[in-house]
């Protein structure tokens, strides 16, 4: 049997029927989850998970009406932390939610089922999900490594960058440093080659996250 695939997915619904389901099929597509019976245990776990944990993709399976805090309210903390993107949102609704489930995906839901629900159909779903969450995680890294990257630059060169970024000739870029065209071709050189890049439109591609 091939092992799980990398990724994190959580259900969270009052049902117990429901997340043994939804559990049993998971693992049925090498899919591992984790369930949860309330909004409170899940944001709990959610503020524990681990710098690598953070790294893997993931996505919440989120019931639309549970008891104490429902899936709505914590949709709506989940939006107020910036937690959507890395993690997408798909509601599990009754067929009477489903026009209060077509309002999240307009607030930024990832998508809705019905239950029951075609197993095929859900597992689409959270494939997509997944998909997603992978890549605004592989735009977060790569915004760390370029802002990494620009810490290692000394003041002077990050002015040169500036300039360079903006489309300034070497000779324009002394003027307004009040330094030498010799001086500014040395830190060009040294702020390509720290910022692993060989010209200036792809110094400012690389800044702008393109």
């Amino acid at each position: 049997m091939q092992p799980p695939i990398d990724a994190l997915i959580f259900l969270v619904d009052d049902d117990a029927s429901v997340r043994e389901a939804l559990a049993w099929l998971l693992r049925s597509r090498r899919l591992p989850s984790e369930n949860y019976d309330g909004a409170e245990a899940f944001w709990h776990r959610l503020a524990m998970l681990t710098p690598a944990e953070q790294d893997l993709p993931r996505c919440l399976l989120l019931d639309v009406r549970m008891p104490g805090t429902s899936g709505i309210e914590l949709f709506d903390r989940l939006s107020a932390h910036d937690r959507q993107a890395e993690m997408p949102v798909i509601f599990l609704t009754g067929h009477a939610d489903v026009p209060t489930a077509v309002d999240l995906v307009k607030r930024g839901a990832f998508d809705f089922c019905e239950k029951p629900s075609s197993d095929n159909a859900l597992v689409d779903r959270i494939e997509r999900a997944l998909a997603q969450s992978q890549a605004a995680i592989a735009q977060r890294q790569a915004r760390a490594h370029v802002t990494g990257l620009v810490a290692e630059l000394s003041e002077r060169e990050r002015e040169v960058m500036r300039c360079v970024v903006e489309g300034l000739p070497n000779k324009l870029i002394a003027e307004q440093l009040n330094i030498s065209v010799r001086t500014v071709e040395v830190h060009r050189a040294k702020v390509f080659d720290k910022m692993a890049v060989k010209s200036a439109v792809e110094l400012a591609n690389l800044l702008r996250g393109g």
